[in-house]
């Protein structure tokens, strides 16, 4: 009877923590979660499907670079307008462009047609995740932030984004292997599975805005400029903040290629290299939130980092298939490290800016990441594919930990007019 107590208690405060949350985080974090299975199950093969139908390393970061760059440059436009008339309509338009570029991946008949599939995927991905984040960042406690963070993402990259690539691995198989056919018909399915998340923010979701001061009340450019009067080191915290993104950009649209062209990897050791990704915030994506929240977020940074590098070498050293996918579950560990850094970013803000800071964030991340993404191509093709996983160590190194350490614990904000 103690031993069962001892299992259900921690349960029943895991339960208890989740229903204390605001209805909106819930509904939100749910809709996450049923995204990011479909995006997972397509993940695996997205780069490989772009080389299939002819491009090469350089145009795979053209692809990404373009439809990034178009989604940073519109994050402070739409942030500006989740302060001044809510989230609801703008996450309903951001999810429904992801629906429409699953639908022109499925078919794109040549790599060109993906540069628009990619466009509409970054800006619908972007505008959601931003009214996602604002959500979040707007709803919830400090003391629980991290937390809930970690909850929300062991759902949405752990439990079912470890089941997505299992589900691709299955399907890619029965279509017809790591090629167009057999890749293609994934994209159908999560344009399905997208649309159900649409009519769910639809339906569930309030629509609630910030009561705004007439200085808030302010242009669009004035508006943006305000958030860099109320912060202690914002600037800085831009920066680290967008090269903690870098990988999205440098990192995680070539692994997979690397994998397969590189090392031979099949459909399965594919799917099983996201699968790793997924189970590392899984297994320790709260403790680390929770222990966040307790003796600081520089702390368990530091400590990632070096995780994350080992993710790289292992990937460009792998001797098997089983090496790779150790690589992707060291990988893992980018995705926690982003979630950590992303409740700094929460609190280096008031709620009534929250909309345009978390838009000049994305703004920031997206552009580096374009750029990275296009430079990840050129080395990639003409330096070799080995060395982009080594210079981002190197970014990652001597640039963003320095930076980090130059920052308070707590990001603070003076107090608003």
């Amino acid at each position: 009877m103690k031993t069962a107590e001892s299992i259900i208690t921690p349960f029943q405060k895991g339960i208890a923590f989740i229903v204390r949350q605001p209805r909106d985080w819930r509904v939100t974090a749910t809709r996450a979660s049923i995204y990011r299975f479909f995006y997972q199950m397509v993940l695996p093969y997205l780069s490989v499907y772009i080389l299939a139908l002819g491009a090469s390393g350089y145009q795979l970061g053209i692809v990404n670079s373009v439809g990034m760059g178009l989604a940073g440059l519109l994050g402070p436009l739409t942030g500006s307008l989740i302060d001044r008339f809510g989230n609801k309509a703008l996450y309903l338009t951001g999810i429904a462009l992801s629906t429409i570029s699953y639908l022109i991946f499925g078919i794109a008949q040549s790599w060109p047609i993906i540069i628009i599939a990619m466009l509409t995927h970054w800006v619908g991905f972007s505008t959601s995740t931003h009214n996602c984040s604002v959500i979040c960042a707007n709803s919830l406690t400090n003391e629980d932030r991290a937390t809930a963070m970690s909850v929300c993402e062991t759902l949405t990259a752990g439990l079912l984004g470890m089941v997505g690539p299992l589900v691709g691995a299955f399907l890619v198989t029965r279509f017809g292997g790591v090629n167009v056919s057999g890749i293609r018909p994934l994209f159908f399915i999560c344009l399905a599975g997208t649309t159900i998340t649409f009519f769910l923010v639809l339906t569930q979701l309030s629509n609630q805005k910030q009561v705004f001061s007439g200085k808030h009340g302010a242009g669009f450019f004035k508006g943006l400029s305000q958030i860099f009067e109320l912060g202690q080191g914002n600037a800085r915290f831009l920066v680290i903040s967008a090269l903690s993104f870098l990988p999205q950009g440098m990192i995680i649209p070539f692994s997979q290629a690397f994998a397969s062209e590189m090392k031979g990897a099949d459909s399965y050791t594919l799917g099983a290299m996201v699968t790793g990704y997924a189970i590392t915030p899984f297994l320790i994506g709260i403790p680390i939130g929770r222990l966040a929240d307790s003796i600081g977020r520089k702390k368990i940074i530091y400590c990632l980092g070096p995780l994350i590098w080992a993710s790289s070498i292992m990937l460009v050293w792998a001797p098997s298939d089983l090496f790779l996918i150790v690589a992707g579950v060291l990988q893992g560990f980018i995705f926690i490290n982003l979630i950590i850094t992303m409740a700094m970013v929460f609190e280096a803000a008031p709620h009534e800016y929250m909309g345009r800071w978390l838009g000049i964030v994305r703004l920031t991340r997206l552009i580096l990441a374009a750029f990275s993404a296009y430079l990840a191509g050129a080395i990639w093709d003409h330096i070799g594919p080995a060395h982009l996983f080594i210079i981002f160590i190197g970014i990652d190194l001597f640039i963003r930990i320095p930076l980090l350490m130059s920052i308070p614990e707590g990001v603070k904000f003076r107090n608003t007019p």
